[in-house]
């Protein structure tokens, strides 16, 4: 069922008025309620069926992807940070998820990769987020969908935008 818009609603009288978003259009918004809403949703499903949280899962399907790397490689492509992953990591490492080795090249340096027990987890919870994804996504037609993921992807590739350093 659709979301009532925010502009049908009644505004309550204000002091003073003043500039407001439109909550239909504005993108950062959208895009956050979305992530909000797909996290709290995820984390409750994933934790009933497979013991693990939302968080505990973009780690585990990253590591999936790229075995072996580092905490700070997950950090960057996450966008999360050292604190959280490492606290992150450490529980999944407790629950035999992950093994964490220091890397013979560089002692500083830790590489992480799924134990099989972290495979055989991450091998069910894709199919359910795989499922997740298709019924999100069904309202869609495929070549909206490819258009969706190239809007997304450009936006994500534009990020520095408003969170580099340049910005004032």
């Amino acid at each position: 069922m659709p979301t009532p818009s925010t502009r049908s609603r009644p505004r309550p009288a204000s002091v003073e008025a003043g500039p407001t978003l439109d909550l239909d259009r504005y993108v950062p918004a959208l895009i956050t309620f979305i992530a909000n809403k797909l996290s709290n949703s995820a984390t409750a499903f994933y934790q009933r069926q497979f013991g693990v949280n939302v968080t505990e899962w973009r780690i585990m399907s990253l590591l999936a992807i790229e075995p072996g790397i580092p905490a700070s490689r997950i950090c960057h492509v996450i966008g999360f940070d050292k604190g959280p992953v490492s606290r992150t990591l450490a529980g999944l490492e407790k629950r035999g998820l992950v093994s964490i080795r220091t890397d013979p090249n560089d002692g500083r340096t830790h590489s992480i990769s799924l134990t099989a027990k972290g495979r055989s987890t991450h091998d069910k919870v894709i199919v359910a987020a795989l499922d997740r994804e298709r019924r999100l996504l069904s309202c869609l037609n495929k070549d909206e969908r490819e258009v969706l993921i190239g809007l997304v992807r450009r936006l994500h590739e534009n990020l520095d935008a408003v969170t580099g350093s340049t910005e004032t």
